[in-house]
Protein backbone atom coordinates (compact mmCIF):
# COMPACT_ATOMS: atom_id res chain seq x y z
CA UNK A 1 0.00 0.00 0.00
CA UNK A 2 1.33 3.80 -0.80
CA UNK A 3 1.36 6.09 1.92
CA UNK A 4 -1.55 7.93 2.94
CA UNK A 5 -1.39 11.88 1.39
CA UNK A 6 -0.79 14.05 4.26
CA UNK A 7 -3.71 16.67 4.31
CA UNK A 8 -3.27 20.33 5.51
CA UNK A 9 -5.75 21.40 8.59
CA UNK A 10 -8.06 23.31 7.61
CA UNK A 11 -7.41 26.03 10.35
CA UNK A 12 -4.53 27.86 10.55
CA UNK A 13 -4.81 28.03 14.61
CA UNK A 14 -3.99 24.07 13.77
CA UNK A 15 -1.18 23.19 16.47
CA UNK A 16 0.87 22.20 13.07
CA UNK A 17 1.07 26.09 12.21
CA UNK A 18 2.10 27.00 15.69
CA UNK A 19 5.83 27.14 14.88
CA UNK A 20 4.57 28.86 12.23
CA UNK A 21 3.16 31.52 13.99
CA UNK A 22 6.01 31.66 16.15
CA UNK A 23 8.21 32.82 13.21
CA UNK A 24 6.51 35.16 11.90
CA UNK A 25 6.23 36.87 15.26
CA UNK A 26 9.55 36.90 15.99
CA UNK A 27 9.60 38.60 12.32
CA UNK A 28 7.71 40.97 13.54
CA UNK A 29 9.77 41.69 16.27
CA UNK A 30 12.76 42.06 14.46
CA UNK A 31 11.74 44.22 11.99
CA UNK A 32 11.89 46.80 15.24
CA UNK A 33 15.09 45.79 16.62
CA UNK A 34 17.69 48.58 16.56
CA UNK A 35 19.60 48.31 13.18
CA UNK A 36 23.14 47.54 14.53
CA UNK A 37 21.53 44.72 16.60
CA UNK A 38 19.55 43.44 13.46
CA UNK A 39 23.11 43.06 11.69
CA UNK A 40 24.83 41.70 14.98
CA UNK A 41 21.54 38.73 14.97
CA UNK A 42 21.53 38.47 11.13
CA UNK A 43 25.65 38.00 10.76
CA UNK A 44 24.59 35.44 13.57
CA UNK A 45 22.20 33.69 12.07
CA UNK A 46 24.03 33.56 9.12
CA UNK A 47 27.14 31.83 10.70
CA UNK A 48 25.04 29.04 12.52
CA UNK A 49 23.57 28.41 9.22
CA UNK A 50 27.15 28.71 7.79
CA UNK A 51 28.63 25.77 10.77
CA UNK A 52 25.48 23.49 10.67
CA UNK A 53 23.79 23.49 7.28
CA UNK A 54 26.53 21.24 5.45
CA UNK A 55 24.34 20.97 2.42
CA UNK A 56 23.81 24.84 1.52
CA UNK A 57 27.63 25.59 1.96
CA UNK A 58 28.34 22.82 -0.29
CA UNK A 59 26.27 24.04 -2.68
CA UNK A 60 27.59 27.99 -2.17
CA UNK A 61 31.12 26.71 -2.32
CA UNK A 62 30.48 25.11 -5.57
CA UNK A 63 28.43 27.74 -7.22
CA UNK A 64 31.00 30.43 -6.05
CA UNK A 65 34.26 27.65 -7.59
CA UNK A 66 32.12 27.92 -10.83
CA UNK A 67 31.51 31.41 -11.22
CA UNK A 68 34.58 32.53 -9.54
CA UNK A 69 37.69 30.14 -10.66
CA UNK A 70 40.03 32.84 -9.94
CA UNK A 71 40.23 33.23 -6.21
CA UNK A 72 42.24 30.78 -4.57
CA UNK A 73 40.83 28.38 -1.79
CA UNK A 74 40.97 31.15 1.13
CA UNK A 75 39.43 33.73 -1.13
CA UNK A 76 36.90 31.73 -1.95
CA UNK A 77 36.28 30.11 1.40
CA UNK A 78 35.93 33.97 2.91
CA UNK A 79 33.04 34.51 0.06
CA UNK A 80 31.36 31.33 1.29
CA UNK A 81 31.34 32.94 5.08
CA UNK A 82 30.34 36.42 4.11
CA UNK A 83 27.91 34.98 1.28
CA UNK A 84 26.22 33.18 4.82
CA UNK A 85 26.83 36.72 7.17
CA UNK A 86 24.73 38.85 3.79
CA UNK A 87 21.64 36.53 3.39
CA UNK A 88 21.10 36.11 7.79
CA UNK A 89 20.83 39.58 7.87
CA UNK A 90 18.43 39.54 4.76
CA UNK A 91 16.27 37.24 6.98
CA UNK A 92 15.93 40.90 9.42
CA UNK A 93 16.21 43.19 5.78
CA UNK A 94 12.75 41.19 4.74
CA UNK A 95 11.45 40.88 8.41
CA UNK A 96 11.98 45.31 8.01
CA UNK A 97 10.41 45.36 4.22
CA UNK A 98 7.16 43.42 5.23
CA UNK A 99 6.22 44.48 8.97
CA UNK A 100 7.37 48.34 8.80
CA UNK A 101 6.75 51.05 6.58
CA UNK A 102 9.29 51.85 4.50
CA UNK A 103 8.82 55.40 5.02
CA UNK A 104 11.63 55.38 7.76
CA UNK A 105 14.14 54.08 5.89
CA UNK A 106 13.58 57.18 2.66
CA UNK A 107 16.70 58.71 4.84
CA UNK A 108 18.92 55.83 3.99
CA UNK A 109 18.13 55.24 -0.19
CA UNK A 110 19.85 56.54 -2.66
CA UNK A 111 18.15 55.85 -6.05
CA UNK A 112 20.23 56.35 -9.14
CA UNK A 113 19.02 56.51 -12.75
CA UNK A 114 15.33 57.50 -12.38
CA UNK A 115 15.55 58.92 -15.32
CA UNK A 116 15.65 55.37 -17.06
CA UNK A 117 12.22 54.59 -15.50
CA UNK A 118 10.42 58.05 -16.11
CA UNK A 119 11.17 57.68 -19.79
CA UNK A 120 9.82 53.76 -20.41
CA UNK A 121 6.97 54.58 -18.05
CA UNK A 122 6.47 57.60 -20.38
CA UNK A 123 6.18 55.07 -23.72
CA UNK A 124 2.77 53.76 -21.56
CA UNK A 125 3.55 50.47 -22.48
CA UNK A 126 3.50 49.29 -18.95
CA UNK A 127 7.12 47.95 -17.77
CA UNK A 128 8.80 44.96 -17.25
CA UNK A 129 11.21 44.99 -14.63
CA UNK A 130 14.58 43.09 -13.83
CA UNK A 131 15.38 41.95 -10.12
CA UNK A 132 17.72 40.04 -8.86
CA UNK A 133 17.96 37.17 -5.98
CA UNK A 134 19.30 39.37 -3.67
CA UNK A 135 19.46 39.14 -0.05
CA UNK A 136 18.40 42.36 -0.17
CA UNK A 137 15.37 41.62 -2.09
CA UNK A 138 12.10 42.20 -0.26
CA UNK A 139 13.76 44.87 1.41
CA UNK A 140 14.66 46.18 -1.71
CA UNK A 141 10.95 46.37 -2.67
CA UNK A 142 10.24 47.73 -0.27
CA UNK A 143 12.57 50.70 -1.26
CA UNK A 144 11.25 51.20 -4.33
CA UNK A 145 8.06 51.30 -3.49
CA UNK A 146 9.08 54.95 -2.14
CA UNK A 147 9.78 56.03 -5.40
CA UNK A 148 7.32 53.82 -8.33
CA UNK A 149 4.76 51.57 -8.08
CA UNK A 150 5.15 48.04 -9.26
CA UNK A 151 3.70 45.19 -9.12
CA UNK A 152 5.48 41.44 -8.15
CA UNK A 153 5.84 38.49 -9.18
CA UNK A 154 6.41 35.50 -6.72
CA UNK A 155 6.44 31.96 -5.94
CA UNK A 156 3.95 30.89 -3.30
CA UNK A 157 5.10 29.41 -0.36
CA UNK A 158 4.08 25.92 0.35
CA UNK A 159 3.19 26.85 4.16
CA UNK A 160 -0.30 28.38 4.13
CA UNK A 161 -0.34 30.66 6.87
CA UNK A 162 3.14 31.53 6.17
CA UNK A 163 1.82 32.21 1.92
CA UNK A 164 -0.91 34.53 3.55
CA UNK A 165 1.20 36.32 5.97
CA UNK A 166 4.06 37.19 3.04
CA UNK A 167 1.85 37.91 0.28
CA UNK A 168 -0.65 40.16 2.26
CA UNK A 169 3.02 41.96 3.09
CA UNK A 170 3.88 42.05 -0.74
CA UNK A 171 0.58 43.34 -1.41
CA UNK A 172 1.35 46.50 0.72
CA UNK A 173 4.51 47.10 -0.32
CA UNK A 174 3.26 45.86 -4.23
CA UNK A 175 0.39 46.88 -6.04
CA UNK A 176 -0.57 43.41 -6.65
CA UNK A 177 1.23 40.04 -5.89
CA UNK A 178 0.83 37.57 -8.95
CA UNK A 179 1.90 34.10 -9.17
CA UNK A 180 4.63 33.11 -11.52
CA UNK A 181 2.45 30.49 -13.12
CA UNK A 182 -0.02 33.20 -13.90
CA UNK A 183 1.37 34.51 -17.20
CA UNK A 184 -2.06 36.16 -18.21
CA UNK A 185 -2.12 37.97 -15.10
CA UNK A 186 1.53 39.20 -15.89
CA UNK A 187 0.37 39.90 -19.14
CA UNK A 188 -2.93 42.20 -18.03
CA UNK A 189 -1.37 43.95 -15.42
CA UNK A 190 1.60 45.28 -17.77
CA UNK A 191 -1.08 46.06 -20.91
CA UNK A 192 -2.75 47.72 -18.06
CA UNK A 193 -0.01 50.33 -17.75
CA UNK A 194 1.65 48.75 -14.44
CA UNK A 195 5.33 48.22 -13.86
CA UNK A 196 6.03 44.56 -12.76
CA UNK A 197 8.96 43.66 -10.81
CA UNK A 198 10.06 39.62 -12.39
CA UNK A 199 13.72 37.74 -11.65
CA UNK A 200 14.41 35.19 -14.17
CA UNK A 201 17.81 34.22 -12.04
CA UNK A 202 16.59 31.01 -11.17
CA UNK A 203 16.77 27.51 -12.35
CA UNK A 204 13.28 26.28 -13.26
CA UNK A 205 13.82 23.24 -15.29
CA UNK A 206 14.88 22.29 -18.76
CA UNK A 207 10.97 22.74 -20.25
CA UNK A 208 11.16 26.55 -19.55
CA UNK A 209 14.93 27.32 -20.08
CA UNK A 210 17.49 27.75 -22.88
CA UNK A 211 21.12 26.89 -21.93
CA UNK A 212 22.75 30.42 -22.26
CA UNK A 213 25.94 31.82 -20.38
CA UNK A 214 26.18 32.93 -16.75
CA UNK A 215 29.92 33.66 -15.55
CA UNK A 216 31.06 31.52 -18.13
CA UNK A 217 29.09 28.24 -17.06
CA UNK A 218 26.05 27.29 -19.33
CA UNK A 219 22.99 27.66 -17.12
CA UNK A 220 19.56 26.91 -17.83
CA UNK A 221 17.45 30.23 -18.43
CA UNK A 222 14.36 30.72 -18.35
CA UNK A 223 12.32 32.07 -21.85
CA UNK A 224 9.61 33.99 -20.28
CA UNK A 225 11.85 37.25 -20.36
CA UNK A 226 11.54 37.44 -23.67
CA UNK A 227 8.13 35.84 -24.05
CA UNK A 228 6.52 38.38 -22.09
CA UNK A 229 8.17 41.27 -23.32
CA UNK A 230 7.30 40.11 -26.62
CA UNK A 231 3.50 39.81 -26.01
CA UNK A 232 3.10 43.44 -24.29
CA UNK A 233 5.90 44.98 -25.91
CA UNK A 234 6.89 46.64 -22.89
CA UNK A 235 10.45 48.39 -21.93
CA UNK A 236 12.88 45.80 -19.76
CA UNK A 237 14.35 48.06 -16.99
CA UNK A 238 17.48 46.34 -15.49
CA UNK A 239 17.21 47.07 -11.53
CA UNK A 240 20.15 46.94 -9.37
CA UNK A 241 20.16 47.57 -5.17
CA UNK A 242 22.87 46.63 -3.09
CA UNK A 243 23.49 47.22 0.37
CA UNK A 244 26.12 49.54 0.77
CA UNK A 245 29.39 48.65 2.29
CA UNK A 246 28.50 50.80 5.32
CA UNK A 247 25.82 48.26 6.22
CA UNK A 248 23.54 51.74 7.17
CA UNK A 249 22.71 52.33 3.50
CA UNK A 250 21.43 51.14 0.42
CA UNK A 251 21.68 52.16 -3.60
CA UNK A 252 19.18 51.01 -6.11
CA UNK A 253 19.90 51.80 -10.02
CA UNK A 254 17.69 52.10 -12.74
CA UNK A 255 20.02 50.99 -16.22
CA UNK A 256 18.41 52.40 -19.38
CA UNK A 257 16.46 50.15 -20.90
CA UNK A 258 17.66 46.81 -22.69
CA UNK A 259 17.89 47.64 -26.67
CA UNK A 260 16.60 45.81 -29.24
CA UNK A 261 14.74 43.14 -26.63
CA UNK A 262 13.86 40.97 -27.83
CA UNK A 263 15.51 39.65 -31.33
CA UNK A 264 13.77 36.21 -31.02
CA UNK A 265 16.71 34.29 -30.43
CA UNK A 266 15.46 33.03 -27.87
CA UNK A 267 19.71 32.02 -26.14
CA UNK A 268 20.71 35.06 -27.60
CA UNK A 269 18.21 37.48 -25.75
CA UNK A 270 18.66 34.78 -22.09
CA UNK A 271 22.71 36.05 -23.09
CA UNK A 272 22.02 38.91 -22.81
CA UNK A 273 19.70 39.13 -19.51
CA UNK A 274 22.17 36.53 -17.69
CA UNK A 275 24.93 39.50 -18.42
CA UNK A 276 22.88 42.42 -16.75
CA UNK A 277 22.23 39.71 -13.13
CA UNK A 278 26.33 39.05 -13.53
CA UNK A 279 27.17 42.70 -13.64
CA UNK A 280 25.28 43.32 -10.50
CA UNK A 281 26.62 40.55 -8.75
CA UNK A 282 29.88 41.39 -9.64
CA UNK A 283 29.43 44.55 -7.43
CA UNK A 284 28.25 42.93 -4.03
CA UNK A 285 28.74 39.00 -4.70
CA UNK A 286 28.08 38.27 -1.20
CA UNK A 287 24.99 39.59 -1.21
CA UNK A 288 23.68 37.02 -4.11
CA UNK A 289 21.90 33.78 -3.53
CA UNK A 290 24.39 31.24 -4.10
CA UNK A 291 22.93 29.05 -1.53
CA UNK A 292 20.44 28.45 -4.47
CA UNK A 293 21.23 25.24 -7.35
CA UNK A 294 21.79 27.93 -10.03
CA UNK A 295 23.72 25.06 -12.35
CA UNK A 296 20.97 22.13 -11.33
CA UNK A 297 19.45 21.55 -14.20
CA UNK A 298 22.54 20.28 -16.96
CA UNK A 299 22.79 21.18 -21.05
CA UNK A 300 22.45 17.23 -21.14
CA UNK A 301 20.38 15.12 -19.36
CA UNK A 302 23.50 12.60 -18.94
CA UNK A 303 25.54 14.89 -17.75
CA UNK A 304 26.10 14.17 -13.78
CA UNK A 305 25.22 16.89 -10.98
CA UNK A 306 27.71 19.73 -10.14
CA UNK A 307 26.00 19.26 -6.55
Amino acid sequence: MGKKKRTRPKSHAHPRYWPTWCAIGLMRLAAWLPWRVKLWVGKGLGELVWRFAKRRRHITETNLALCFPELDDAARARRVRETFHANGIGILETATGWCRDPEHMRHRVAFKGLEHMEEAKAQGKGVLIIGIHFSTLDLGGALHSLFFDADVVYRPHDNPVFETFMTKARRRIFGAAIDRHDLRGVVRRIKAGHAVWYSPDQDFGREASVFAPFFGVEAATIKLTAKIARMTGAPVMPLMFHRNPDDYTYTLEYLPAIENFPTGDEVADAARINAFIEQAIRKHPEQYLWLHRRFKTRPNKSDPSLY
